[in-house]
Formats: structure tokens, sequence, C-alpha cells
């Protein structure tokens, strides 16, 4: 989800540069929120579960691709099994094909602690590969979700008598364990927050994650978890209404960031300097235990594995009070 989002500041630059120009995007239906509105954008949402699976679904997938019309261009902004695939199909067939580049050894030699050097932002990468497929333009910085008015109203609405608190959104679970803050020092963090300022708490996750969000609206007041009553829209339009929001390394922190919301990302076995930091914030907005005190950091790319050390000290290390502090600092929280 969170790739799939980082490729919005490039496509609503792209369709302002060359007007005119048609694009099909391949991506899950649930995604197509975030291409909403989009003029000359037309989401294809392959059935992955019966007439696009497995190999012989690839085919069928090509062949329902061609059917919508002649393309004078794919570019493969995933370059995974499947879209190699397609795109070799595309270029037997006479169609121009682009790949992006990944990177893959600069991120082996980061995560292998050969180079500590921060990277290409994955939106750059994006951009690198329509500019190598002759289009040449600049990824869109700030805000590039736009829900639907019906969802912004709804949103406006849940937030409605809140206006005189603090409103923060908390996404405390990520994929991959690697990627997880413990939950009781989120609640401490909440526990602070609220101590400093009266505070309304608004929850994101996955539906696999509603119980776990659940126990931690249990306990701190204030706290309404949003998980499995809101669309992937809704939640957006939510998110742009509020003051901030606390993420880990997670498709929400690409969300939040997109709605043009200030994003404070938790860092533990993975590293923004890997290229998939929040598009457009602050790099004092993005917390983790310095690269000097644990060399280690990042171990992983996507969060996959497990602590080499054994002790999960990227994320055990980081205090509540150290992050509490950084918000005071960054003036989100203002102590009197």
């Amino acid at each position: 989800m969170g790739d799939v989002a980082l490729s919005l500041p490039v496509v609503k630059a792209f369709v302002t540069k060359y007007p005119g120009c048609e694009i099909v995007f391949l991506t899950r239906k649930a995604f197509g929120s975030y291409f909403r509105n989009i003029p000359e954008l037309t989401i294809y949402a392959p059935d992955l579960e019966a007439r696009h699976k497995g190999l012989m679904g690839i085919f069928r997938l090509f062949r329902d691709l061609q059917g919508t019309g002649r393309f004078d261009c794919v570019i493969d902004l995933h370059d995974v099994l499947r879209s190699k695939v397609i795109r070799l199909l595309f270029r037997m067939s006479g169609t121009r094909v682009v790949c992006i580049d990944k990177g893959r050894k600069e991120k082996n030699e980061l995560i292998g602690g050969r180079k500590k050097k921060r990277l290409k932002h994955t939106v750059e990468r994006y951009a690198d590969t329509f500019r190598r497929a002759g289009f040449d333009f600049e990824p869109v910085k700030g805000k590039c979700i736009y829900p639907e008015d019906d969802a912004w109203a709804k949103a406006a609405s849940l937030l409605s008598g809140t206006k005189e608190t603090l409103n923060v959104g908390i996404a405390p679970f990520a994929k991959h364990a690697l990627k997880q803050w413990p939950a009781g020092k989120m609640i401490r963090l909440m526990e602070m927050i609220s101590a400093a300022k009266r505070t309304h708490f608004w929850l994101f996750g996955g539906k696999d994650e509603c119980a776990q969000l659940t126990e931690i609206e249990k306990s701190v007041p204030g706290v309404v978890s949003l998980c499995g009553r809101l669309t992937i829209e809704e939640e957006m339009a939510v998110m742009g209404h509020l003051d901030f929001m606390i993420t880990m390394d997670s498709s929400n922190m690409h969300m939040a960031a997109l709605a043009g919301t200030r994003v404070i990302s938790i860092w533990g076995a993975t590293d923004p300097m890997a290229g998939f930091g929040a598009w457009g914030q602050p790099e004092e907005y993005s917390l983790g235990i310095s690269h000097s005190v644990l060399p280690c950091r990042p171990c992983t790319v996507y969060g996959r594995g497990k602590c080499r050390r054994g002790d999960f000290a990227c994320m055990e290390w980081l205090t509540p009070e150290q992050v509490y502090e950084k918000l005071v600092e960054l003036s989100l929280i203002k102590v009197s």
C-alpha cells in the first residue's frame, strides 16, 4: 500500500505537465482511492483471486490490458515477478517498456553496514523512471490527496466538538514486527501528551490490528479507534483534519504525509535513509536511535527478519520521554 501511495506525487505531476496523455494505472481496487479526481487516469484493478491468478492469469491480464487499447509505453514501477512477466509480454508485442531501478545493490550495502549514506527517495526513483521514458517533471511536494466532499464532510463531523483540543492521529503498528515500537511505550507517550494539553487521539490500523487498537483505546482517556469504521478515503480525510500524526514506518505514515498532515515517524530496524521516508516531511520529523549509537541500524530495508542483536535495542532504547521532548522541541506540543 505504501509503495502505491508514493506513486501519487509522480502521477499528479505527470498529468499536470502532460495534459492529454492517458494513463491506465494497474493496481489493486482498494488503492484506487488515492487517485480519485485525476483527469485522464483510469484505474485497472486485476482479479488476482480468480481470472488473473497464477501464471496463466498473468497471460490473461496481459491480453485484457491489450484489449483496453494501444499503449505507447509501459512503465514498471514495481519490478517484481508478476510485473516482469507482463512487461516482457508487452516488449515482445512491440511496446516500449521502461522499468524502475530500485537501487537494490545500494540498499544491500546500506543494511550490510558498508555504506551509511542517504539513498534516493522512492518517489524520485519513480520520477526517474518516467524521465527515462521521455517525460521530464518534478514530483508534487506537499498535499496530494484530496478526498471526495462526502468523505471530507464525514471527517469534519467526526471531529466536530474537538476544536479546542489537540487532535492527534496514532498509527502504532506496522506490517512487520521490526518496525513496531512496543505498545506500552506508545501508551505512555499518549499519557504524557494528554497531561500537557487536552487531547483527542484517533487510532488508525488494519483489520487484523483492531483488537490491539481496542486495548489501547481502553488504556488512555480521549482515545477513539477508527479501525474498521471508515473507508480508506474517509481515513485520509480524517488525517487531513489532524494537528499531527505519530506513526511507525507504515502505509499510514505515507497516507498522512500525502494528506498534508505533519507526521512524526518512529523508526527501528528500518531507516528513512533507504528511501522510504514520509514524502515532503522535514528530516527532523523522523525519530530513531542514532546510527552512531547503534551501527547495526538499519538492518533491513522493508522490516522483514529478526533482530541481529536479539534485544531489539533500536526500539527498546527509544523512550516515550525522548519522543515527547522532540514533540515539544518541534513546537507540536506547547508547554506553558
